[in-house]
């Protein structure tokens, strides 16, 4: 799967667009473009405060999150594939590099933490494949902090793409879905353990050790 075509796809909600995922069965899931540019809201707290060392923000986008880290003291560097991303981030105080989370990283392996919000744990379309990487970037005792869905939807697989109010759509990817009950199967694949799983702020999330 190309993320590069899948992240710069996103630009429209990264720009402030409404926009939605798109799903070949034809479900639509809106997309929380306004969250993505704002102040960090409670969810994003839970996860800022198990931030305890340096932090690998993955799929940053506008770099909300790397941003609110290193005004905490903790240092934090934003990943993401799409230049609109990077540029955001960098206007807002949060260095990024623009990088595929499969390709090689600043500091692989010694990240104490790995930021998986706003859904990015779909990034490429397959949970475990992706773990099994973010693994790769943490240190012996990191962890991953992932946002998941709400318990009883499994995991799901699928090919979407990005619509806005506008005629034009773009082009399909590969995304996926984890619910909160089903991060442990995932987790245990990717040959890493399940710490917490909890809901804050209407979301849900999880932390996933080494």
């Amino acid at each position: 799967m190309n993320t590069v075509i899948a992240a710069d796809e996103f630009a429209p909600g990264l720009l402030g667009r409404r926009c939605w995922l798109e799903l070949a069965t034809g479900e639509r899931i809106v997309l929380p473009t306004e969250r993505w540019r704002a102040a960090p809201s409670p969810g994003d707290e839970l996860l800022l405060r198990h931030c305890t060392g340096p932090t690998l923000d993955v799929g940053c986008g506008p770099g909300r999150l790397t941003a609110a880290l290193l005004a905490r003291g903790v240092p934090a560097l934003g990943t993401d594939v799409s230049p609109v991303a990077v540029r955001l981030a960098t206007e807002a105080g949060a260095p990024a590099v623009r990088r595929d989370v499969f390709e090689p990283q600043p500091g692989e392996g010694t990240w104490r933490h790995a930021l998986l919000a706003d859904g990015n744990i779909g990034i490429g379309g397959d949970p475990v494949r992706l773990l099994r990487r973010v693994r790769e970037l943490l240190c012996d005792k990191g962890s991953a902090l992932v946002e998941v869905d709400p318990p009883g939807g499994g995991v799901r697989h699928g090919r979407v793409r990005v619509a806005t109010a506008t005629p034009e759509r773009g082009r399909w990817f590969d995304w996926a879905w984890v619910a909160a009950d089903a991060v442990a199967d995932v987790a245990g694949e990717a040959g890493m353990s399940t710490g917490w799983v909890r809901a804050a702020g209407g979301r849900w999330f999880a932390e996933v050790g080494r």
